[in-house]
């Protein structure tokens, strides 16, 4: 049995979990942190530079390290990169030491949400919506593997769907310091 207050929230790009984890993070009186934020803050780079200069790569080494150092807080919510559940490690990570959440959603209700933001590196292609459906496919089973908990995003609002988190999350997850 996990005793960890730390909630974690993983899920493709779109999915909302920035939005989300702000707001959950508010009302548990945790604090809040977000593994692309930080690395953006640490590099002084916005992350489309990172790829464009170290690769996918060189990104994900980065991730990594982030990953494990913020993993060890305690009675944080984190939002985590898309990716992250690509390297075993990481999600080994994730499941030993937080309560880790899928924030799942549609690939075409995703596309709608991403099209339009160019900070989003993989998808700076000629068929946005047909590589959000094969990293969809990729890592869906990777972020089902890592959750405790799966959240259908839908088209409900952040606030609801916090509602519905705060519903299903387990107490020592509701516990702050």
């Amino acid at each position: 049995m996990r005793t960890s207050r730390n909630v974690f929230l993983v899920g493709l790009m779109g999915a909302g979990k920035t939005t989300v984890g702000r707001l959950l993070a508010r009302r548990l009186g945790k604090r809040f942190l977000d593994t692309d934020h930080e690395i953006e803050a640490r590099t002084g780079v916005k992350i489309p530079v990172i790829f464009e200069i170290e690769g996918e790569a060189g990104f994900r080494a980065r991730e990594a390290q982030v990953l494990d150092e913020l993993t060890a807080l305690d009675d944080v919510v984190l939002a985590t990169g898309g990716g992250v559940v690509l390297d075993p490690r990481n999600r080994e990570r994730l499941a030993a030491r937080g309560f880790v959440v899928y924030l799942a959603a549609d690939p075409r209700q995703l596309w709608q949400r991403t099209r339009h933001d160019k900070g989003r590196p993989l998808l700076q292609t000629a068929d946005p919506l047909a590589k959000l459906e094969a990293l969809h496919a990729a890592r869906d089973p990777l972020y089902r593997e890592v959750a405790d908990l799966v959240i259908e995003t839908g088209r409900q609002s952040a606030g609801m769907l916090v509602g519905q988190l705060l519903a299903r999350l387990p107490d020592e997850c509701k516990l702050s310091a």
